[in-house]
């Protein structure tokens, strides 16, 4: 069974960095794609980042662009998340995800979910 354990959320205020982390179990091959979607109350969840196995580089929504940085370390089947330079509006659950599919073009082309972490961020 596959389960995706996400670490790294917290609390910070405008302008930090924190760093999010995801690694996959229950499979012995990797997944073609991982990434980020975040989802706030009352709203659907949005894509943050996602990237491609072999190196290929990231995508990113356009309201991270710049200021996240999505990077995998496929041997250990992990993906992890810089972010810098918070914003409030940068406050959601962050959820992990995994796909054998690209490109995802919402959450409902998703089939492998982590749980979720939280992001706060505020003065």
């Amino acid at each position: 069974q596959v389960q995706l354990a996400e670490s790294g959320g917290g609390s910070v205020e405008p302008g930090d960095s924190l760093n999010l982390s995801c690694t996959a179990s229950g499979r012995t091959f990797n997944f073609l794609y991982m990434g980020w979607f975040r989802q706030t109350p009352g709203n659907e969840r949005e894509f943050v980042a996602g990237q491609l196995e072999r190196g290929y580089s990231g995508d990113y929504s356009d309201s991270v662009k710049g200021r996240f940085t999505i990077s995998r370390d496929e041997p250990a089947k992990a993906a992890f998340l810089q972010m810098h330079n918070l914003k409030a509006e940068d406050t959601a659950v962050y959820y992990c995800f995994a796909a054998d599919v690209y490109p995802i073009t919402s959450d409902r082309s998703v089939p492998y979910w982590g749980k979720g972490t939280l992001v706060a961020v505020s003065l």
